[in-house]
């Protein structure tokens, strides 16, 4: 892959909407086949580009022409998003254009750095990474380390910042002041009003997961408003 193939993907994502399709073990729909047709149902609405999570799920939306931003979510431990350079290289083995991973600052269990990581990474495939962070100083050191993207999805799972009621506007608008890399807006992002403040703040693109994907998660909102309202 090329740099002007990056600077396409990159541009295919700008100022758009990434869906992340992901079910839980155990629930009805942690299925690949049912999570591909999920990528799909979003493509048509609108979405610049899907997020999944598992290798045979990277791999059931091959035909999809919009980019994919894959992971793997593995061990029991603080560090489980793509976890170590072995996941990484078969999240992008599997067909993702953009390798997410967990880009704190926390140790890794292959013991290597988040440099390491994304060095070892691209002496083997082309792709593009997306650094999942919980702090400016996580983005800051993620920049660094050469991670292409920088998301938010870790804020308020880490020790470093309280956990939101919505997106986490200050550290969007902290890494937009303080980093070049661009910025993709996840967690916590219930809204399009929430969506549209997300990028405001300075989000180069901002990914949707549990509101647009996950239907145990909508229905019990409504089934507490309901049952409030009553």
């Amino acid at each position: 892959m090329t740099a002007a193939d990056f600077e396409k993907i990159l541009g295919r994502l700008a100022g758009g909407l990434v869906v992340s399709c992901q079910a839980y073990p155990g629930e009805a729909m942690r299925d690949p086949r049912t999570m591909a047709q999920v990528a799909h149902a979003a493509v048509v609405g609108g979405a610049a580009g899907v997020r999944l999570q598992g290798i045979a799920d990277i791999r059931a939306v091959a035909d999809l022409d919009v980019p994919v931003v894959g992971l793997w979510k593995d061990g029991g431990g603080d560090v489980f998003i793509t976890p170590t350079l072995e996941h990484a290289r078969a999240v992008a083995d599997a067909g993702a254009d953009i390798v997410a991973l967990d880009g704190t600052r926390r140790a890794r269990p292959d013991g290597l750095t988040l440099a390491e990581t994304i060095a070892g990474l691209r002496e083997t495939h082309d792709v593009l990474v997306m650094a999942d962070c919980g702090s400016l100083d996580d983005a800051i050191a993620a920049e660094a380390a050469g991670a292409d993207i920088l998301g938010t999805t870790l804020s308020g799972y880490t020790s470093e910042r309280p956990k939101s009621t919505g997106p986490d506007l200050e550290l969007i608008a902290q890494i937009a002041a303080a980093c070049t890399r661009p910025i993709v807006a996840e967690g916590r992002i219930h809204t399009p009003a929430h969506a549209a403040a997300a990028r405001a703040a300075g989000a180069f693109a901002v990914c949707v997961g549990t509101a647009i994907t996950h239907p145990a998660t909508i229905t019990s909102w409504f089934d507490a408003a309901v049952r409030a309202a009553g």
